[in-house]
């Protein structure tokens, strides 16, 4: 039987980088305000009358930053959740936490030559390949435990 109780070190694990990845998705969300408000382009009326700005749905930069932030919110879900499963079925812990790790490190890289300091690709596919990796890995092996379980 799997122990999912907060003391189990591995849980404790998922649940520091869940929240890395949360504080990520935070982060991307303000690199796409404070491009906003940097070029004075906002996406409502109201919010371009109260500082002084333009409604426009095209700003160059506005918008990678606003992509980064779709591109988390995309992909960070589906690790809470395929890890979340992935601990149910009692992965060995040093190869959890290495997933667990390298993921979070993936996404971080990736909001940061999306947004912060663009570099040139593979850089960006990389960054953002390997996460993907890992959540398909997680996934499958989610699906070989419970399908074995039937």
């Amino acid at each position: 039987m799997v122990s999912l109780s907060l003391d189990n070190p591995l849980v404790q694990t998922y649940i520091f980088h869940s929240s890395i990845l949360a504080l990520n998705l935070l982060f991307a969300a303000f690199l796409t305000i404070r491009s906003r408000v940097k070029k004075s382009v906002f996406a409502n009326p109201e919010d371009a009358a109260a500082n002084k700005g333009k409604v426009k749905f095209d700003d160059e930069d506005v918008e990678r930053a606003r992509r980064a932030h779709l591109n988390a919110l995309e992909n960070i879900p589906l690790f809470w959740i395929l890890g979340a499963l992935y601990l149910t079925t009692g992965p060995v812990a040093a190869w959890a936490t290495l997933l667990f790790r390298v993921y979070t490190l993936g996404r971080i890289l990736h909001t940061l030559v999306y947004v912060v300091m663009p570099l040139p690709q593979p850089s960006r596919a990389i960054a953002y390949l390997i996460p993907v990796v890992i959540t398909s890995y997680m996934g499958v092996q989610v699906a070989l435990y419970y399908i074995s379980a039937m």
